[in-house]
């Protein structure tokens, strides 16, 4: 991965306290898997930026690259890699997700 490009993911990353890289954006979701995770989200009432990952091929295959993980979309929270859509599910089912984010927030 190009240098300017892993700057760009770490700055997203660091700038926002919950960041999705996912098809499309919060209010227009592309892919289910991408629309799972705002829905989640939304449902939690939590602040959080989305990059579009259509709008930019090289962000797109940086991210895959940044967190070793092969799918879109990618939550980061607190500037460490959360999971994808399954793990979200997961965690939002277990009660663990609203736990996590509220934590994450606080600090």
């Amino acid at each position: 991965m190009a240098p300017e490009v892993q700057e760009r993911i770490e700055t997203l990353i660091n700038d926002n306290k919950i960041m999705v890289f996912m098809k499309g954006n919060k209010l227009m979701p592309q892919c289910g898997f991408s629309n799972n995770v705002v829905q989640i989200l939304n449902v939690l009432g939590v602040p959080f930026e989305t990059f579009d990952v259509l709008s930019d091929y090289d962000v797109r295959q940086g991210i895959k690259e940044y967190s070793n993980w092969p799918t879109i979309p990618q939550v980061y929270l607190n500037g460490e890699f959360l999971g994808g859509s399954d793990i979200l599910i997961e965690l939002y089912q277990n009660g663990q997700l609203q736990e996590t984010v509220e934590v994450a927030l606080a600090s």
